[in-house]
């Protein structure tokens, strides 16, 4: 902040000399006026004026021009006028040349004061804050994610109002895996910012994915909310697609999905969408439309079920396809929703069927892909749920004669 408050006072320099400036010249402008007014000869000119028109007036009255009566009004009126000129020659003594230099100084305080109070009220003291925080963080060796969380919470602390603040804590929170808090950051967000289309989008997106991708009354809300402001928001269409895809509703969710790709900047979310367009054309029995896009990274998965464990389970149990970092740090990269009746099949685990934007399958090189079956349909492992799992699988270009094979073949305990 140390060059912030030196540009600031080099910018206040030139505003303090214009303040200074007309004393330097104070002690010559007065010396002007006093010999003007020590050589004014303008009441000479004044009585001679007045001389030479009673002299006309005097002329008239003896040529018979005017009467005694005209006379006298004119005089009078000479007279008077006479007065009035002489009376505004009177001038107040000149003030001497250090009087009211006392209020310099004052005045220059008080500019120098009322500039640093505005700042402090609508500069961007608080964004160069963030700024700092960010170049120390990435020029730190030691410098961790944890730290930078820490100190964009201290800023929350000391800069409530601002929405740069919030906007930046929220994608920490939720690319941690804390999505009550990154729900929380970013309502702050809408409350000072104001229920536009994209944040109310976004929230709607984190609320989906923190209901296992399910469209609760809370997300229903919200997306009504945002189509009613643009009814062509792209987060809110892509999230609805993917409910769509969820379900089994494919042509739902292949149009949905043209809608977002209409309306989205990012290129590289249009590709994740015109990759979940495709896969949804496949489940349909429709050839798949030809995109300028080659195809994304992702794995494809052929899950099957363990002969032994078939009369385990009835054959509308829910089976979740899942991808996972090799950590197990971030949320799941990739889900699939499916049911028994349709094993064997085979599935494409991309970007599609991420749970949050950033924590998505083509971020990594490998995955551990575990399959459960669950009878409840519920996302939380239940004792008695069927599951079978790959320690590791390879991401690259989904390829139809590369598959990962996951075969369903324990019980959960």
């Amino acid at each position: 902040m140390t060059p912030l408050w030196i540009a600031i006072a080099l910018l206040l320099l030139p505003a303090l000399w214009l303040l200074i400036a007309p004393m330097r010249g104070a002690r010559s402008l007065r010396d002007q006026l006093h010999h003007f007014e020590a050589n004014d000869t303008s009441a000479e000119q004044n009585v001679a004026i007045f001389q030479r028109r009673m002299a006309s007036l005097e002329a008239a009255r003896e040529r018979g021009d005017v009467d005694e009566a005209r006379f006298s009004e004119d005089r009078l009126e000479l007279e008077r006028s006479l007065l009035e000129d002489t009376a505004t020659q009177t001038k107040r003594p000149l003030k001497a040349v250090t009087a009211g230099r006392l209020v310099v100084p004052l005045v220059m305080v008080a500019v120098v004061g009322a500039s640093t109070f505005w700042y402090q009220q609508n500069g961007a003291e608080g964004d160069l804050t963030l700024y700092a925080i960010q170049e120390e963080i990435r020029n730190d060796p030691e410098g961790s994610l944890a730290m930078f969380l820490e100190r964009m919470e201290a800023e929350a602390e000391r800069q409530p109002n601002n929405p740069n603040v919030w906007s930046s804590l929220f994608p920490l929170y939720r690319d941690t895996g804390q999505p009550d808090k990154a729900a929380d950051a970013l309502e702050r967000l809408i409350a000072i910012e104001g229920r536009i289309p994209p944040l109310l989008a976004q929230l709607a997106q984190l609320r989906f994915f923190m209901a296992e991708r399910e469209l609760t009354p809370e997300v229903q809300a919200l997306v009504d909310e945002t189509l009613d402001l643009d009814p062509r928001q792209p987060t809110v269409m892509g999230l609805l697609g993917i409910h769509a895809f969820d379900n089994g509703d494919y042509e739902t969710a292949v149009d949905r999905w043209r809608r977002a790709v209409a309306n989205i900047e990012d290129p590289e979310t249009a590709a994740s969408l015109r990759d979940g367009i495709r896969v949804a054309q496949e489940r349909m029995g429709v050839t798949p439309e030809a995109t300028p896009e080659a195809q994304g990274q992702g794995v494809r998965v052929n899950v099957s079920l363990d002969e032994a464990l078939v009369g385990n389970v009835s054959d509308d149990a829910t089976v979740f396809i899942t991808a996972r970092d090799m950590e197990g740090e971030l949320p799941p990269l990739a889900v699939i929703r499916a049911q028994v009746s349709e094993l064997p099949m085979t599935v494409v685990l991309d970007d599609t069927a991420a749970m949050s934007p950033q924590a998505q399958i083509s971020q990594v090189r490998e995955v551990r892909l575990v399959v459960r079956v669950s009878e409840s349909g519920q996302a939380t492992p239940q004792p008695g749920d069927l599951f079978g799992d790959l320690e590791s699988a390879s991401v690259g270009p989904i390829s139809e004669d590369d598959a990962a094979n996951v075969v369903i073949n324990r019980i959960f305990e």
